[in-house]
């Protein structure tokens, strides 16, 4: 069985655009790297139900949005003054495509035209107090999805805060909640668990997860548990990256820059406690992004900074990862998004 993954990237070095893969599931390994279309640091991707594929992008010194058809042939790009945002989520059911920016602390909303181009529709920017870290100059939008009753959640590494919001038709939004987390946390991306009560919150800063209880009346998150993403022997620096969850909510999975492995959790039946039950090594540099297949069964991770993709077999009822392909040549890969 073949399965596809596309690839977001920087274009700094020797990138070129958005690439594909493919997973050959008969023989466990990643072959057939092709340019699927040129474009400016693709840094993320996401595909609606229809497979219009959003990009991050950067276009004649302005970032925001591209849009392409199912065709990989490019619709439109919408951009603003400043720098392009770093992550992008569709909402198929109101037609829409969000947006964080990091640097400007921004989160973007952006209407799915009858084609499926985009129209930019509304932004709100975050001026709360910034957390201690030296990374933390300002506030820094890192992550804006949905959460599993149709909110929008958004994670700011620069406030250090859970921004929750109800959103209109029009892409309008309106906050309803907001959840400090610890000083120099740095909230980078969330997962839900299955059970749509509970989330994990990576910390990119502190290289944590927390777990977090999710009440879908207000929108207000609740802290129950704080776990370390690293060994306890490890004294450099490191700064979390990607987060994922099997699909029956038993294994939590969040990458480390630095330390360059993942880190392995078991999640206990309630969903309220994880416990590190492995650390493995991303076998590159820098591991920006990683994604579990769609049956579960697979890891791919990207090392940004040594162009590299390893692939792992994930062991269903121990949710253990076992490294069976290193060394797969993909420039600059930051995001890994199965097709």
């Amino acid at each position: 069985m073949i399965q596809k993954i596309i690839l977001g990237t920087y274009t700094r070095r020797v990138s070129e655009g958005i690439y594909q893969i493919e997973l050959d599931t008969t023989t466990e390994t990643l072959n057939n790297l092709q340019l699927v279309t040129k474009e400016t640091s693709p840094t993320y991707l996401a595909k609606s139900k229809e497979n219009y594929l959003y990009s991050v992008t950067s276009h004649e010194g302005e970032g925001g949005v591209s849009s392409y058809d199912p065709q990989s042939k490019l619709l439109n790009i919408v951009t603003e003054e400043g720098a392009p945002p770093c992550y992008v989520a569709v909402d198929d059911n109101r037609q829409l495509v969000y947006g964080a920016n990091y640097h400007k602390g921004e989160v973007n909303t952006y209407a799915i035209q009858n084609d499926g181009s985009l129209k930019a529709v509304a932004s709100i920017i975050h001026t709360e107090p910034t957390g201690p870290h030296k990374n933390q100059d300002h506030a820094h939008a890192h992550y804006s999805d949905l959460t599993p009753d149709q909110r929008l959640v958004v994670c700011d590494l620069g406030t250090d805060r859970i921004y929750t919001y109800d959103v209109a038709k029009t892409g309008e939004i309106e906050e309803v909640a907001v959840y400090v987390a610890e000083p120099g946390t740095g909230p980078r991306h969330l997962v839900f668990h299955p059970n749509k009560a509970l989330a994990y919150l990576f910390g990119e800063l502190d290289s944590s997860v927390s777990v977090l209880e999710y009440d879908k009346t207000d929108g207000s998150f609740t802290q129950k548990q704080k776990v370390s993403t690293l060994p306890a022997d490890f004294d450099g620096e490191n700064g979390g990256a990607a987060i994922r969850i099997s699909t029956d909510g038993r294994h939590l999975y969040a990458s480390n820059r630095g330390h360059n492995s993942i880190a392995v959790f078991a999640i206990d039946e309630a969903g309220t406690t994880i416990e590190m039950i492995q650390s493995i090594s991303t076998e590159g540099d820098f591991p920006r992004d990683f994604a579990l297949s769609s049956d579960d069964a697979y890891v791919v991770a990207a090392n940004q900074n040594s162009d590299n993709l390893t692939l792992y077999r994930r062991d269903a009822e121990t949710g253990l990862l076992t490294m069976i392909q290193k060394d797969v040549y993909a420039p600059e890969a930051v995001c890994v998004y199965f097709d």
